[in-house]
C-alpha cells in the first residue's frame, strides 16, 4: 500500500512493530518512524491514519493514537472490523474532534501489484478529502461513462460509519462460499477413481452400486487450469486455485484446517437478524469450524450411539 501510495506522489509516514519492516520501506517520500509517538509528530495536521492490523486489535491502537491525535486529524482502518465496532469508534472519536472512516480492502498479497477493491463507510465530506488516497490505492480501470462514477475505477463510498466494512463483511461472506463450492467440486473429482479402489465389504460400509461409473484418473491441476479459459466459473480465485495445484496437486504441504476471522460469522449473524436466508454461506462457516476438529465430540457421540442401539463397532479411520 505504501508503495502505492508512494508511487502516485503522495508522501507517507509509516509504523509498525517490526522494524524491518518499517526498514524496507524506507525510500524517497517515505519516512520511516519507530514508534507511535514520533509517527504522529512527522506527520502534518490534519492528519490521515492509515490503521491496517487484526480486528481484535483496532480498539487499543485507536485508543492510543486518541491521546496522540488532535482535532480535525482522520482515523481510517482499513482492516477486517465488524461494522458495529465503526459505528461505536466513530461515535466515541467525534467527542475528540478526530473523523472516523471505515474501508473494507480487498485484493489480498496481491493487490499492492494490481491495486485493491475498497468499500468506504463515513461522512461524505471526510471521505471526499481522502479521494486521492482512495484512487491511489484502486485499481485504475476508467469508467465506461462520465456517470459510471468511482465503483468501475475500484472503490466506492457505501454509505455513513459501518458502510465499508458491512458491505465488506458480505463479501467474504460470498467469498467462504465461493471457496466451499470449489473444494467441494474438486474434491468430487478426486474422488472419481473411487471404483477402482478396493473396499470393505462389511455391515458399516456402504456398498458402491456402481463401480463401473467411477473409474476416472482426472489430471486436477489441468482442469483446474481449462476452466480458467473460456468457462463460466472462471474467477481469480479460480486463477489462485490452479495456481495451488499446480504447485502441489497432492496438497501435501496442507493439513486441511481453515480459520476464519470473524467475516462470516457477522454475515451470517445479519442474516439471520434481517430474517433473510443465507444456507451457503452458513454451510460454508460450519464446514470452517469442522475442519479445525470442532465437531470431534459429536462425532464420537454418534459412534456412541450407533453402538448402544445396534451392536455398531467404530471402523478405523480410514474405513
Amino acid at each position: 500500500m505504501v508503495r502505492r501510495l508512494s508511487a502516485a506522489g503522495i508522501d507517507c509516514v509509516v509504523y509498525d512493530a517490526y522494524a524491518e519492516a518499517v526498514k524496507a520501506l524506507q525510500a524517497p517520500g517515505v519516512t520511516g518512524t519507530g514508534s507511535l509517538e514520533q509517527f504522529v509528530a512527522a506527520l502534518r495536521p490534519p492528519r490521515a491514519v492509515w490503521l491496517m492490523v487484526p480486528a481484535a486489535v483496532v480498539d487499543p491502537e485507536i485508543a492510543k493514537l486518541a491521546q496522540l491525535l488532535t482535532a480535525g486529524d482522520i482515523i481510517i482502518d482499513g482492516g477486517n472490523s465488524n461494522y458495529r465496532d465503526d459505528i461505536r469508534r466513530a461515535q466515541d472519536l467525534r467527542a475528540k474532534g478526530i473523523h472516523y472512516v471505515d474501508v473494507g480492502t480487498s485484493g489480498g498479497i496481491t493487490g499492492g501489484e494490481v491495486g485493491y477493491c475498497l468499500m468506504i463507510g463515513g461522512e461524505q465530506p471526510v471521505v471526499s478529502t481522502l479521494e486521492p488516497i482512495f484512487a491511489a490505492l484502486a485499481q485504475h480501470a476508467e469508467p465506461a461513462d462520465a456517470g459510471a462514477g468511482t465503483a468501475t475505477r475500484g472503490y466506492l463510498h457505501c454509505g455513513p460509519h459501518g458502510a465499508g466494512h458491512f458491505v465488506k463483511m458480505v463479501h467474504n461472506g460470498i467469498e467462504y462460499g465461493v471457496m466451499a463450492a470449489f473444494a467441494e467440486g474438486f474434491n468430487i473429482l478426486h474422488n472419481a477413481d473411487i471404483g477402482k479402489r478396493k473396499r470393505d465389504a462389511d455391515a458399516e460400509t456402504t456398498p458402491l452400486a456402481h463401480p463401473e461409473f467411477f473409474q476416472f484418473d482426472f489430471d486436477i491441476a489441468q482442469i483446474a487450469e481449462l476452466w480458467r479459459h473460456g468457462s463460466v466459473i472462471r474467477s481469480w480465485l479460480l486463477d489462485l486455485t490452479a495456481r495451488a495445484l499446480a504447485e502441489d496437486a497432492s496438497l501435501e504441504g496442507f493439513a486441511g484446517r481453515v480459520s476464519d476471522s470473524g467475516e462470516g460469522r457477522w454475515t451470517v449473524t445479519a442474516a439471520i437478524e434481517e430474517g433473510v436466508p443465507a444456507p451457503v454461506i452458513t454451510t460454508a462457516l460450519f464446514s470452517r469450524f469442522e475442519s479445525r476438529g470442532n465437531a470431534d465430540f459429536a462425532d464420537r457421540l454418534l459412534s456412541a450411539m450407533r453402538k448402544q442401539f445396534g451392536g455398531h463397532v467404530e471402523k478405523k479411520t480410514g474405513g
